[in-house]
């Protein structure tokens, strides 16, 4: 197995980092860019960075953060929210993000993560997935950050967007989101057993044991995580402290 990536879920509106619950009822947290520093200096793998209204206003307005971001944190950034076109992945890309992730758009237009992923390579396309429980084993696609229902089956959908070229999926249950309840892991489970793309788990994490839970019971690749952090629960050391502790390979 290859190591778990432990991943901070930064979720920006209008310059403030925010945290909700099920993805609603948003409260600021903080300071985006103090935040990725603090992650990156505990020993975080990634950033994930997601502008949490760009879907509503078809645009993506974290270019001035990403490049602040850049000059203090040196390990992968990804950029999501309102990335429509070609020229949004690049402006992301040229910003300094080494992925960004698409969801809104790529439900309505699938073509466009074929387009991506030919012009950048398919390692720079996240497909970003939000899923909601609807019935036993079944998960139904939502977009605009969690609020609007699409028809699409998750396990379809993610079938699909592995053939249209997609490097990875980012994949939050709306359902454990800020719940701090516990990973879905029957979604996980059920997702990585339908795809060789890696998976990032995000929603529902409250403590250690949760991922642990999710990385022995599922294939994920990653977990991303946000209030646990945000609110200073637990640090990422003692989360991969956990994680050795169970087994579970970390990057020091």
């Amino acid at each position: 197995m290859n190591k778990a990536r432990v991943i901070a879920r930064v979720d920006v509106k209008n310059e403030f980092v925010i945290k909700g619950i099920h993805l609603e009822g948003l409260r600021k947290v903080g300071n985006p860019n103090q935040m990725a520093c603090h992650y990156y200096a505990e020993g975080i793998d990634e950033i994930i960075f997601m502008d949490a209204v760009a879907a509503y206003y078809d645009r993506n307005s974290l270019s001035t953060l990403i490049q602040d971001a850049c000059e203090n944190v040196f390990i992968p950034i990804t950029v999501g929210g309102g990335i429509r076109t070609i020229n949004d992945i690049k402006t992301a890309l040229k910003s300094g993000a080494d992925k960004v992730a698409i969801n809104t758009k790529a439900v309505e237009e699938p073509e466009f993560i074929h387009n991506a992923s030919k012009v950048f390579g398919s390692q720079c396309i996240v497909s970003s997935i939000e899923a909601k429980n609807i019935g036993e084993d079944e998960w139904e696609v939502y977009t605009h950050n969690g609020r609007e229902p699409t028809g699409l089956d998750v396990i379809e959908w993610v079938k699909r967007i592995e053939i249209l070229g997609a490097g990875e999926i980012l994949l939050t249950s709306i359902d454990k989101e800020g719940t701090k309840k516990g990973f879905d892991i029957k979604l996980y489970e059920m997702v990585t057993d339908n795809t060789s793309l890696p998976v990032i788990a995000s929603g529902g994490m409250g403590k250690s044991d949760d991922a642990v839970k999710v990385l022995e019971n599922s294939n994920v690749d990653a977990i991303a995580i946000a209030s646990v952090l945000h609110y200073r629960m637990e640090s990422v050391c003692d989360i991969k402290k956990a994680l050795r502790e169970n087994f579970i390979k970390v990057r020091l």
